[in-house]
């Protein structure tokens, strides 16, 4: 079956919508973050070599990007609202969407890493 740009618009709209909950809170996909121990240091190796390589610091130095790290979440800071976030992107900024380009787990263990090592002790 042949997909039109419509009908994949669709799809991804929809599957949104289903990892966002539907705008509730639990039950979608993207509510299940990983906690443990080896979980988190995937998180910090995916975050290092892809966020915090081109963007994203991992220290608090001047940089375009955001620090991560401190507790100042610009859309928002819970673990869904993280994912939604690296996920689709944030439209009018430099921050693409990586979704289809990096894993949902990967993501998932970017957002547990984050959360982590929040100097906020999330």
């Amino acid at each position: 079956m042949m997909w039109g740009h419509g009908s994949r618009m669709a799809l991804v709209l929809g599957l949104c919508a289903v990892l966002a909950g539907c705008g509730g809170s639990g039950g979608g996909a993207a509510d299940t973050f990983p906690k443990d121990a080896a979980s988190i240091e995937r998180g910090r190796q995916v975050f290092a070599g892809t966020c915090g390589a081109y963007c994203h610091k991992m220290t608090n130095i001047p940089v375009e990007a955001p620090f991560l790290f401190d507790c100042d979440w610009l859309h928002g800071g819970s673990e869904t609202e993280i994912f939604n976030t690296i996920n689709h992107g944030v439209p009018k900024t430099r921050m693409v969407g990586f979704a289809g380009a990096l894993p949902d787990d990967d993501i998932r263990q970017i957002v547990a890493y984050l959360k982590s090592a929040s100097q906020c002790g999330h």
